[in-house]
């Protein structure tokens, strides 16, 4: 199907940008004619041929890295309209058995980082009385889980952190809203889940759809919300 969004002159921020949903979510925005800078803290220019893409690496759980490269962005374009904070992580283990580099590493991935992200280039979106947030959460993080408590307490937060973004900055025309995805059909997810059904998940060119349409002009009184998209 066509995409008729259209987002070209929009400056467009994607973190995780060639994960398993990020390269769904790059790819859709540069079809939709928008300048992306994906970043992750491997990511290169060859891993997307197309000239509307620049690439740069950080690490999202160094704020000062994180404003550094914010910096560039807005030193280079001028402006940045859309930020989409896809990356995050998944740990399992009941709260018992959690050592604290595993806590601590989701909450540097799921909530840390998006932290970092959103503080940088609000103020640049306040300046220019103009934003799209929108942030990857969790289906399964919407109610506490046994066996998920790390990674479930770190979604929780991450929604709740995008909600209050929300709250603090309607007044300048920033929209900020979290995508809750059920099981995507991602190779991470086919390799720690072997035996699931497959046909039963997430497309993740489905979920990028949906962040590109939270992020369009049409979107603009859509703010401070939690959208659920779940697989069969």
């Amino acid at each position: 199907m066509k995409n008729l969004i259209n987002m070209e002159g929009k400056i467009v921020l994607i973190t995780g940008a060639k994960g398993g949903l990020g390269t769904f979510v790059t790819e859709s925005f540069l079809t939709a004619g928008a300048t992306v800078v994906g970043s992750s803290r491997s990511i290169k220019q060859s891993d997307f041929n197309h000239p509307l893409f620049t690439a740069m690496e950080a690490n999202f759980a160094d704020a000062a890295a994180v404003q550094k490269m914010v910096d560039q962005i807005i030193s280079r374009f001028g402006k940045i309209d859309v930020l989409a904070h896809i990356m995050g992580g998944f740990a399992a283990g009941t709260i018992a058995e959690t050592d604290d580099k595993t806590w601590m590493q989701m909450l540097d991935l799921n909530l840390i980082s998006a932290f970092h992200a959103v503080r940088a280039v609000i103020p640049a979106m306040r300046k220019a009385k103009y934003g799209r947030i929108v942030a990857v959460g969790s289906l399964t993080a919407t109610e506490p889980h046994a066996e998920l408590g790390a990674y479930v307490v770190s979604k929780t937060a991450l929604a709740t952190l995008v909600q209050t973004v929300a709250l603090e900055n309607a007044d300048a025309n920033i929209t900020a809203n979290v995508v809750l995805p059920g099981t995507m059909d991602t190779p991470a997810n086919r390799a720690s889940m072997p035996s699931a059904d497959f046909s039963k998940w997430l497309q993740p060119n489905d979920v990028a759809s949906l962040i590109l349409k939270l992020t369009d002009e049409s979107a603009g009184l859509i703010t401070g919300t939690l959208v659920p998209i779940r697989d069969r």
